[in-house]
């Protein structure tokens, strides 16, 4: 079996690494990563996204151990529109988070208008932090919560921009 999944995966979280686990007890799994260009269009809150490179180096370093403890294969490609490579033919199934389960059903509706079966959507849920609300992207990089869901108070944000080379 095949499985997909996209994402900006930045940085990577628990909750994401729940997305991936379940990804790699199904099968092999091929991870769209959003491009510099799609990135910022797939923001809910307007906020810095490192550049593709960068997150795509960190992702495959969390791939690699979860692919090795399944005995899968994987594989990061970049993704140039919402829908990215599941429209593609050689997937089974498709592995959203509950705010995604739209867009996975848009892409078997663009599957079927192409003449390919549609993928088995795999919804998973969302990991909540230490305050109950889920763990979020947007919540580590302002600050609130670290990449496990821990509460920091303490801690500053990235922002909006990128950080100056001064």
């Amino acid at each position: 079996m095949h499985v997909a999944l996209g994402g900006t995966f930045d940085p990577v979280h628990d909750g994401h690494l729940a997305l991936f686990e379940r990804a790699f007890e199904l099968g092999d799994v091929t991870v769209g990563l959003t491009s510099d260009e799609l990135a910022p269009k797939t923001r809910h809150v307007d906020r810095y996204v490192r550049p593709f490179d960068d997150r795509k180096a960190d992702l495959e370093a969390e791939l690699r151990p979860l692919a090795e403890e399944y005995d899968r294969e994987f594989e990061v490609r970049e993704l140039d529109k919402p829908t990215g490579i599941a429209t593609e033919e050689g997937f089974d199934v498709l592995i959203v988070s509950p705010e995604t389960r739209g867009g996975g059903e848009r892409v078997n509706e663009i599957r079927e208008e192409k003449g390919l079966k549609p993928l088995r959507i795999e919804v998973v849920e969302h990991i909540p932090a230490e305050d109950g609300e889920r763990i979020s992207s947007t919540r580590i990089v302002s600050g609130e919560i670290d990449r496990h869901g821990n509460l920091t108070p303490d801690r500053e944000g990235r922002g909006r921009t990128p950080p100056s080379d001064e």
